[in-house]
């Protein structure tokens, strides 16, 4: 047994998803009894599953899901302001030991964090919506650009406008992290075709020139930015390009 890593307290796991049964196992032969574990993975009941059933039962984990970073990863991309003012989902579990949440909620607090409860199956399905459906749309868009490009022999990527530019910054995120997620949260084929049917509506208002319904569906979305901005999720300041 490694003495260094036997006697820490908190053990915090940020890698992709397929590698934490591994971790799990050298985890399970190096941590004291009552150490504390917790992880920063963005589906959890995968998680919940897996640490339930392979994890020392004397060794405790309480997921949480700090809702901040970029499309960059690594120590050269640290950053000390990143968690300041950001939401992180702790999950919620039966038989969990309060004082040990107690110690993961006053963790994240103390650097910066704004701490919500929550259970693993309302997490997964509201970041299906909110972050997974997002990024997989972003991949998607590029991949429809790089089509375009071959198809129309013009170097379309070029001209790129905030729009197709802030989309590409989504989808230079870690593929092998977002393969992890959109391959065990459920909840994204349900938020694919809840997508998908409503592309095809607008698909359908456009192709008939509903001037009425286009001007009635764009104006309902534009509810939605300013209400993210009234909860402070965002700043109102336009964004003409970035320095």
């Amino acid at each position: 047994i490694n003495k260094e890593i036997y006697d820490v307290d908190l053990v915090i796991i940020s890698t992709p998803m397929s590698e934490y049964k591994k971790i799990i196992q050298k985890l399970n032969n190096t941590l004291k009894p009552n150490a504390l574990i917790t992880d920063v993975g963005s589906t959890k009941r995968n998680i919940i599953k897996l640490k339930n059933k392979n994890l020392n039962k004397k060794i405790h984990w309480i997921s949480s899901h700090p809702i901040a970073g970029s499309e960059v990863s690594g120590p050269e991309y640290g950053n000390k302001n990143l968690f300041i003012n950001k939401w992180c989902v702790i999950i919620k579990e039966r038989k969990q030991s309060l004082k040990k949440l107690n110690v993961i909620k006053k963790f994240w607090k103390k650097i910066g964090s704004k701490v919500v409860l929550m259970n693993a199956n309302d997490h997964d399905s509201i970041f299906a919506i909110t972050s997974h459906l997002p990024h997989l749309i972003a991949y998607n868009l590029i991949k429809t650009a790089q089509d375009s490009e071959k198809i129309q022999r013009k170097n379309l990527i070029q001209y790129s406008a905030g729009g197709l530019r802030d989309f590409s910054r989504i989808a230079a995120s870690n593929e092998v992290m977002w393969r992890d997620i959109f391959f065990s949260n459920d909840n994204i084929i349900k938020g694919i075709n809840l997508f998908t049917k409503n592309l095809n509506t607008f698909k359908k208002i456009i192709k008939n020139k509903n001037n009425k319904k286009l001007l009635s569906q764009l104006s309902n979305s534009k509810k939605a930015r300013k209400k993210i901005v009234k909860l402070k999720q965002d700043i109102a300041k336009p964004d003409f390009g970035r320095e």
